[in-house]
Formats: C-alpha cells, structure tokens, sequence
C-alpha cells in the first residue's frame, strides 16, 4: 500500500474537515532497533511491492499537480512546472528514505516468515501484475475515498455541529460540565 499515505494526505487536505482533524503523525515510542536481518528481507519485500521505482514515482505526479493546486498555485501549467521541476526530483532524491521507513514498520509488524512469504506473493504473476497496479488501483481507492467523504460530510457535519453546540462548545457558548 505505497499510497496509503498520500491517499490520507490528499483526502485530509481536499476536505474543510480534514483541516481540523489533520495532526502531525506522533512520533513513533522509542523501541529497539530490528533485527538487521528481518530490516533487509523487509527491505527486499517492501522494495518488491512497490514494483517499478520509475513507475511508482511517476504516478505521483498528476496527484502532487493536484496538490500544488489545493496549496495555491491555481494555474495548472505552473503547478505542472514546479511538480516537474522541483516536487518529483526532490522524491526521486528521497525514495529511498520512504523504503526504508516502510521497511521498518513492516520490520516491528512482520516476522521474517511472514515477509517472505509476501514477497513470494509479489514474485508471482498475480503479485507482479499487483505491483504494476498500485498507481491506477491507488487513484481509484483516492476517488472512492473522496467520493465517500463528500457523501457522508452533510450528515457529519450537521452531527458535529450538534455535538458541539451540546458540549457548549460554540462560540460565545457556556461550557458544559463534565
């Protein structure tokens, strides 16, 4: 799920709710660094799932245009521009970071079983072709998601609206008791 991410980054900032419920990710509890071996097979696995590195890093691309757009840069040709020239060489220049990071959260959830056994999958016709899906399939999952969240926002909104007013918490509203 290489997208994972980017897909809850997106649809935090595409919505006026995600602003509000948008925190920095806690820092994660000091804990003992993984076995290197289990780090390296989660490497090799992580590297695996994530397929085609050019591949992967240009089907970012279109959704960081979308992005620059949403911080500001209105026109699509500029934001084109500064994605082409400034966001994807600064990734590329980071990707191994990014695996390295997944690797280490594979490494703390996986056992090396488990992790090669995944990377087999990925080593199989099905697993490969998965591989090679992830940027159509992680678009798709963006849209579902923002599509579901824009169904979904009237009621919620109206519900936290409530709940606010009942915890007194409006403005210019009396604070309830606890």
């Amino acid at each position: 799920m290489r997208f994972s991410a980017l897909v809850v980054g997106l649809c935090l900032t595409s919505f006026p709710i995600g602003a509000a419920l948008a925190q920095p990710a806690p820092k994660p509890a000091p804990t003992t660094a993984p076995d290197p071996a289990l780090l390296k097979v989660a490497r090799e696995t992580v590297a695996q799932m994530q397929g085609d590195r050019a591949a992967t890093l240009g089907s970012m691309a279109t959704p960081m245009i979308g992005m620059m757009q949403q911080i500001g840069i209105k026109e699509p040709d500029k934001a084109q521009v500064l994605v082409q020239e400034v966001v994807m060489p600064t990734l590329t220049a980071h990707y191994d970071e990014l695996l390295d990071i997944q690797a280490r959260g594979f490494a703390t959830v996986l056992n090396k079983d488990e992790l090669q056994a995944i990377a087999a999958f990925y080593a199989t016709p099905a697993g490969k072709r998965l591989a090679a899906a992830q940027p159509q399939l992680a678009q798709i999952q963006l849209a579902g998601m923002q599509q579901w969240i824009q169904s979904v926002m009237p009621e919620m909104q109206g519900k936290l609206t409530t709940a606010i007013q009942a915890h007194g918490w409006a403005p210019g509203g009396p604070a309830k008791p606890r």
